[in-house]
């Protein structure tokens, strides 16, 4: 492997998949001097293993939004029209899956991606960057992008405070793999949380004969898409651009998400199941305390003293469906950066500039964490052709190069 390259990738999922076919489409001169870095050596290795962990059958987004610039999924799907989802055409995992195989195939990509986990990022007075692989190499990069999607798991305060439990038995969603679960025939699976792993969590353990107990903090929120289509265009994204308090863009991006939220149709499967007995719906309700006690867990509610909602209903498992961490400066790569090149953080989310470059150096960030430039759809494949719309002019155009600066 060339020890200083040009351009380095951090992640391989369906962002940075879709920036380097972008920047190839626009300069495909620059693929010898792209690097992609994951641990997993392939494209999209966390996205497939979180779709199949879930047991999730397709995708929220539209087909509309995939990877490729110029390709579109539909005309892929020709003989498979029973694999786009009503309404909006939503693409069928696998038929997702298969049409992002033929987009690394068409732009020759299987080979960009080094099978490597960056465990330490560090700024050079050279405006360059030095990153120490897992394996003790070290590489050099003139300009690195982290496309490495959600931070790690979030956890609710009072799990701090378990005195002791059965590490299998009190699990956050990124460590559950519902095809990995034995017949959970005759158990109660209490799940956390109220967005869609929340929901596919819970039709997978009924699936497997649990009876489940689905608890959120707000009322469970229906939503088709996570923000209204309107923000994927001028219609929204003109007053948000236009807005220079970064604190007001944040609660714009909070109004339009309104918290995590879940599909219609997985909502109304879990309404039957719930008619069935075999959910049952504790909303506005929060845990305060819970205690590992032979082999189950008794769990109290923070309004115990108002109803006694779980206290006499032992849990076999406990799920969290808490979503990850979004605070930029908990980045286990970040450190170094925010001390050599300290920026403005605004609930956890780092101001960049408009190319999403981390002022001071050539550091550009994807995903949830361009949300202040890309607004609430960051997260998602068709915030990812926004981020690409604004990186790809700096990567490729020498007079869009950064300045040396403050």
């Amino acid at each position: 492997m060339n020890h200083r390259i040009d351009i380095a990738i951090i992640g391989a999922g369906p962002q940075a998949l879709t920036l380097v076919t972008h920047l190839l489409q626009k300069k495909p001169s620059l693929r010898s001097r792209i690097q992609v870095f994951d641990p997993s050596g392939t494209w999209m290795a966390q996205w497939r293993r979180q779709f199949a962990a879930q047991e999730i059958p397709y995708l929220r987004s539209p087909g509309v939004h995939h990877p490729d610039p110029k390709q579109t999924l539909f005309n892929f799907a020709d003989r498979r029209q029973a694999e786009l989802h009503l309404p909006y055409n939503r693409p069928g995992t696998q038929l997702f899956h298969d049409f992002c195989e033929t987009v690394i195939d068409r732009w020759q990509l299987r080979d960009l991606v080094k099978a490597a986990q960056i465990v330490q990022l560090s700024p050079l007075r050279s405006t360059r960057f030095r990153l120490r692989l897992d394996n003790s190499q070290q590489v050099e990069a003139r300009r690195v992008v982290i496309a490495t999607g959600g931070g790690s798991a979030q956890f609710p305060r009072w799990v701090t405070q378990v005195n002791a439990h059965r590490s299998d038995r009190l699990c956050h969603a990124q460590e559950i793999a519902l095809p990995q679960l034995p017949n959970l025939a005759g158990e109660t699976v209490l799940i956390i949380g109220s967005g869609q792993s929340s929901a596919h969590l819970a039709l997978g353990a009924v699936k497997r004969g649990a009876r489940v107990l689905m608890m959120a903090r707000r009322t469970l929120n229906e939503k088709l898409f996570d923000a209204e289509p309107g923000w994927l265009g001028p219609k929204y994204l003109k007053g948000f651009q236009a807005e220079s308090d970064w604190q007001v863009r944040l609660q714009m991006i909070q109004k339009a998400r309104n918290g995590v939220s879940i599909a219609p149709e997985l909502l109304s499967q879990l309404r039957r199941l719930s008619r069935s007995g075999q959910v049952a719906f504790y909303e506005n309700c929060q845990v305060s305390r819970a205690t590992w006690q032979g082999e189950t867990w008794q769990v109290e509610c923070r309004q115990s003293d108002v109803h006694e909602c779980l206290a006499h209903q032992p849990m076999d498992r406990i799920w969290l469906a808490t979503g990850t961490e979004t605070d930029i400066s908990a980045h286990p790569l970040m450190g170094e950066v925010l001390t050599q090149y300290p920026n403005q953080l605004v609930n956890g989310l780092p101001v960049l500039d408009e190319h999403l470059r981390w002022p001071g150096c050539d550091l550009f960030l994807m995903g949830p964490w361009a949300a202040l430039q890309v607004g609430p759809v960051a997260r998602n494949l068709h915030g990812g052709r926004m981020a690409c719309d604004r990186i790809v002019p700096a990567l490729t155009k020498a007079t869009l190069a950064r300045t040396v600066s403050h």
